[in-house]
């Protein structure tokens, strides 16, 4: 069985503990890696590598120097996305055709943020100050803790990497103890390319054992952390205690918004993807889906008859469309919020337990399942699923959508289905979330900022924002006075 061992000061070592802990294919249940069990040691010997590197020249490098290496990296990323994607699949088992399609994205994101940090500059600042000159620089943070998910490793740890080494930081990457095997081959790939030793760590491990004692280390300098709201509650709590920064891209209860002049063929397809594709292990999953009265009986017979044809199976089989839930834990909840939607009145009008395991599979499949009659005050509407679960709830017009999509403690996203421009504007402007899509739905880019209002987090990921999250700015005043002025008395 393969091992992935810690990557720590450029090298590939074993854990301080000597435990590994096995992985399991979410498709046929069995181990297939282990992993090593970092603890408290691992995360001093990883930060205080990453310190080394910052002080020792990669905080001061010249950026054509950083943007070089980067490039380098999307260069040996695009010959190894085919790869990469297999590995995340048998980890987490999601689609082989959603892991390639990321896999084969990342590249983007380093050759973005390449091209930013050549071009990261201060200004001069006309200063109402006679004989001065005063100009910023942006400078780098230090060390990064960098704590993402089991739903999407490669391209949330990117979402966070690119942007931190493009800025001259380095980072101590901390992946979710179900998915660490993609995070280790991304460490091959730095240490291929040649980034000086400590400039990229990963311990993997758990989350007491690795992620509370990076988050708490008194040499780090930003916490960057994709999970669900109480890990993220957890992790703003430390950062605050040290006076430390943090970006937190938590849950979701995205509503899907389908109006009655809206092309019913397309909506179907884009409400189906916003919740199915991804077996609804996503936290910008549109789950709440808010249907205009006038066309809501056809709109969930559409719904009901397309998601029924959904073909479940192994995750590996470019054929299959929706996989199996990746863990125990996240599978039981699952089942059991299905049960609290039918307790609380709730219509179950597909799907609704466990499916059948597919031919070769043991995994943790779980129906796409519909339910209808939902109204917003139900746990089904108000409580973050992460699974394959859709709700229905009806909608008297344009305000009516806005006062239900807004009635919700999340912010990530939502989506605005119609053929009116003026609609698609004013509810654009009207909704609270981060991202709105019109149209379409779980579109990202790397140009493109991420982030949720309310308890969806934190900050923003991807664009020229996220380059600036990961800097600090230095005013410097130059003064070319002859002589000072009086000493008593403030300029």
């Amino acid at each position: 069985m393969q091992r992935y061992p810690l990557y720590i000061g450029g090298a590939f070592v074993e854990p301080a503990s000597g435990a590994w802990f096995d992985t399991e294919n979410p498709y046929t249940l069995e181990p297939w890696a282990q992993i090593a069990r970092g603890n408290a040691a691992d995360v001093e010997a990883a930060v205080a590598a990453a310190q080394r590197a910052f002080e020792s020249g990669w905080g001061r490098s010249k950026p054509a120097y950083r943007a070089g290496l980067l490039r380098a990296l999307a260069d040996r990323l695009e010959k190894s996305a085919g790869d990469l994607a297999q590995i995340e699949t048998r980890d987490n088992g999601k689609l082989i055709a959603e892991t390639g399609g990321q896999t084969r994205y990342l590249p983007s994101w380093f050759r973005y943020y390449a091209g930013l940090a050549e071009n990261l500059e201060g200004r001069v600042i006309p200063i109402d100050k006679p004989d001065v000159t005063v100009y910023t620089r942006p400078e780098p943070l230090g060390v990064i803790a960098a704590i993402t998910p089991w739903n999407s490793p490669l391209m949330l740890a990117t979402w966070k990497l690119a942007p931190a080494l493009a800025a001259g930081n380095t980072v101590v990457l901390k992946p979710s103890e179900f998915t660490s095997a993609s995070s280790i081959e991304l460490a091959r790939l730095v240490d291929e390319v040649g980034f000086p030793p400590g400039v990229f760590n990963v311990v993997t491990g758990f989350g007491g054992e690795v992620g509370a004692p990076l988050v708490a280390h008194p040499k780090v300098a930003k916490v960057a952390f994709t999970g669900g709201e109480a890990g993220g509650r957890g992790v703003y709590k430390a950062a605050a205690e040290r006076l430390i920064p943090a970006t937190l891209e938590l849950g979701g209860k995205s509503p899907n918004i389908v109006f009655a002049d809206a092309d019913l063929d397309q909506a179907v397809k884009g409400v189906i993807a916003g919740i199915f594709a991804a077996t609804g292990q996503t936290c910008l999953a549109g789950s709440r889906v808010l249907v205009e009265d006038s066309i809501h009986d056809e709109f969930v017979e559409r719904l009901v008859e397309f998601a029924g044809r959904a073909r479940l199976g192994d995750p590996a089989d470019a054929g299959t469309q929706v996989g199996p839930v990746t863990t125990r834990p996240q599978y039981e909840k699952i089942l059991a919020y299905i049960d609290i939607a039918r307790a609380e009145g709730a219509r179950c009008v597909l799907g609704g337990g466990p499916a059948p395991h597919p031919a070769g599979g043991k995994g943790l499949f779980v129906q796409p399942t519909i339910f209808a009659g939902v109204r917003n005050d139900m746990r089904i509407a108000r409580e973050e699923v992460f699974g394959p679960v859709m709700s229905i709830l009806r909608f008297t017009d344009q305000a009516d959508a806005v006062r239900i999509a807004n009635d919700s403690d999340y912010g990530l996203a939502a989506g605005v289905w119609t053929q009116n421009l003026r609609r698609a504007l004013e509810m654009s402007d009207a909704l609270a979330a981060g991202t709105v899509w019109v149209n379409t739905y779980r579109a990202v880019s790397y140009l493109a900022p991420f982030g949720g209002y309310k308890a969806s987090g934190i900050g923003r990921e991807n664009g020229a924002e996220a380059l600036s999250a990961y800097t600090q700015t230095k005013t410097v005043w130059l003064s070319t006075a002859a002589e000072q002025p009086d000493p008593f008395v403030m300029r």
